[in-house]
């Protein structure tokens, strides 16, 4: 049954338009996925879809009794209280109960958070009954458990699905097809081949080769272009006889270029470091409660953040990681306890909701700061996050979920700190800017600490784990964050009463306490486990490299010369590989006689 067509839709924003021309079918059983960049107009295709908005152009046409469930950025919930706006049976209660929400079944929808009123409207769409569900962003907000839960649903649900995701996972499992806004047009990717069920592989692929084509057809033309110019200079210059149609030719390709990017470069994230000393944050038995709260969100927290460490903080929806990030960032003073910075410790915030941002200032004048002046260097700035003349002028409250993010992210890092805190950053953002992001973090000489669910992101960016239980209780989880997956996949995490004195992040009672003492010239359990990550990754790289050289080999169809130069590169490779096993394996025994265990 067809569930939505779309033929020929197109809007805009002033002095912008967002995309044109655009079709769409959606039939049961489809799941479609929409990708592009932010601010591309997936929000504004997905209301129109959903018929909470009519198109600027173009037609939609709904199948005859569809019921169709939609889920916006901001949604706002339909009842006064969690209960009224889920229902009363026993599969509302239970689909809040996955969603983080059980314990708020009663509370008034108004004294909820953004995120809490989103799993609010997305436990009424999942407690329904829909033909069709159209949801924007539903992974926002959600703990690693509850988007597991939604993976699985939505994988089961018999019907039609249109979804907008940054979770590169949900992605690839959930989808079959993937419609991409680029550069004003659509394109719909279909998996073919060895892309079997993902419509996000397929859209990868399909991406990948349209690029290719496009460097071609310019390599192409700018041959023929060289080739025309030097006929034209070629002749006498009394010459007029020239034929018109050949003179026109040229002048067209010359005159001609490349579809233009759809931005210019890469995200300009690299603008300088502050230096950082050598302490960075530490936290000495610091616990917190809010006030008139029967019971410590934290308590007893004892971690050393040290120069270039990438820490990740994981757990269940409220057990304190966002509060933990402000305590670090000193906009939350500790109940009890202390935390330490470093005199060279320089914090950049990238909160959860841009509390920094005033909507109604442009952009332009949120980036040039209380001096109001926007230099050269400023306007070059802005067009490395890819905010062109039109945006720069745009009242940020006009712009997309996505471009405000960047926007924070932007005004974060031009105070060039040194210690990042990272608060939920995949939310919103396009997938072009969060692999920029991760590869910036890879080289980025600072500390970071991230509390995100994208599992992506965080298996790209950490190599230690802090797990938060919701009881207080904050721990270290060996192995980094597949040391922590792998840990729950085993079963619950140990208590306080089985785990090694050595293990132990939490005491009982929140009490300040004195960092332990580290010998002469020894590295630090957080250092050695940043060095065994970095040592891990350096043996991947390696190894992948050799086999790669090694298919090469394997072909049998090459020339001697050939041969040589590979077989020359297969001994570099297998030396690279060896001597990065033997650098892992130096820092596995110093782990070991510390009593680490990698």
């Amino acid at each position: 049954m067809i569930c939505v067509d779309g033929e020929g839709l197109g809007a805009s924003r002033p002095n912008r338009p967002l995309y044109a021309d655009v079709s769409v079918t959606v039939s049961t059983g489809d799941r479609l996925g929409v990708v592009g960049l932010n601010g591309c107009g997936k929000s504004t295709l997905l209301r129109v879809l959903a018929g909470a908005a009519e198109p600027e152009s173009g037609v939609v046409r709904f199948g005859r009794g569809v019921r169709i469930g939609f889920l916006p950025q901001e949604p706002v919930p339909a009842g006064a209280t969690v209960r009224e706006a889920v229902g009363g049976g026993w599969e509302a209660a239970a689909v809040l109960e996955r969603l983080g929400m059980g314990a708020l079944v009663d509370a008034p929808t108004a004294t909820l958070s953004g995120g809490q009123r989103k799993r609010v409207a997305l436990a009424a769409l999942l407690a329904g009954e829909h033909d069709l569900l159209i949801l924007d962003e539903p992974t926002n907000h959600l703990d690693l458990d509850a988007i597991a839960f939604l993976e699985g649903w939505l994988a089961a649900f018999p019907g039609a699905l249109i979804l907008v995701t940054h979770d590169r996972h949900v992605l690839d499992r959930v989808t079959n097809r993937v419609l991409e806004l680029d550069r004003g047009k659509g394109y719909v990717h279909e998996p073919r081949g060895e892309h079997h069920g993902s419509g996000y592989a397929a859209y990868l692929a399909a991406r990948a080769e349209r690029e290719e084509r496009a460097a071609v057809t310019e390599a192409k033309r700018r041959n023929l272009a060289r080739v025309e110019l030097a006929w034209l200079r070629r002749g006498a210059p009394a010459r007029t006889a020239k034929p018109k149609a050949r003179i026109a030719s040229a002048t067209a390709l010359l005159a001609s270029g490349p579809q233009a990017a759809a931005r210019s470069g890469d995200l300009g994230l690299s603008m300088g470091t502050a230096r950082l000393g050598s302490k960075a944050i530490e936290l000495h038995g610091v616990a917190f409660a809010w006030p008139g709260a029967e019971r410590y969100l934290l308590s007893g927290v004892d971690h050393l953040i040290e120069p270039g460490d990438r820490l990740g903080l994981v757990g269940p929806n409220g057990a304190g990681k966002t509060t933990l990030l402000e305590l670090v960032a000193g906009r939350l003073a500790p109940t009890e306890g202390r935390v330490e910075r470093g005199t060279t410790v320089r914090i950049g915030y990238y909160d959860q909701v841009g509390a920094t941002l005033d909507l109604s200032q442009r952009v332009r004048d949120a980036v040039a700061g209380p001096d109001g002046l926007v230099t050269p260097d400023l306007n070059r700035l802005m067009e490395r996050f890819w905010f062109d003349t039109d945006a720069q002028w745009a009242e940020i409250g006009t712009l997309s979920g996505g471009e405000r993010r960047r926007l924070q992210l932007l005004l974060v890092l031009t105070a060039q700190p040194n210690v990042l805190l990272l608060d939920e950053p995949t939310n919103d953002l396009d997938l072009d800017t969060l692999r920029s992001l991760e590869d910036f973090l890879e080289d980025w000489p600072g500390s970071v600490v991230v509390v995100s669910h994208d599992r992506t992101f965080l298996d790209r960016t950490v190599n230690e784990v802090l797990a938060l239980d919701g009881s207080g209780s904050a721990r270290p989880v060996r192995g980094g964050y597949a040391g922590w997956l792998a840990e729950r996949a085993a079963g619950p995490a140990p208590t306080s009463a089985t785990r090694a004195p050595a293990q132990k992040a939490v005491v009982a009672a929140a009490r300040p306490v004195t960092a332990p003492a580290t010998k002469a010239g020894s590295r630090t359990p957080s250092t050695l486990r940043r060095l065994i990550g970095n040592a891990e990754r350096d043996v991947a790289a390696a190894t992948t490299e050799r086999e790669r050289i090694a298919a090469a080999l394997a072909d049998g169809d090459l020339e001697h010369t050939e041969l040589a130069r590979l077989g020359h590169d297969l001994a570099s490779a297998d030396a690279r590989v060896a001597a990065a096993e033997e650098a892992w394996l130096a820092l596995a025994a110093e782990a070991e006689a510390a009593g680490l265990t990698v």
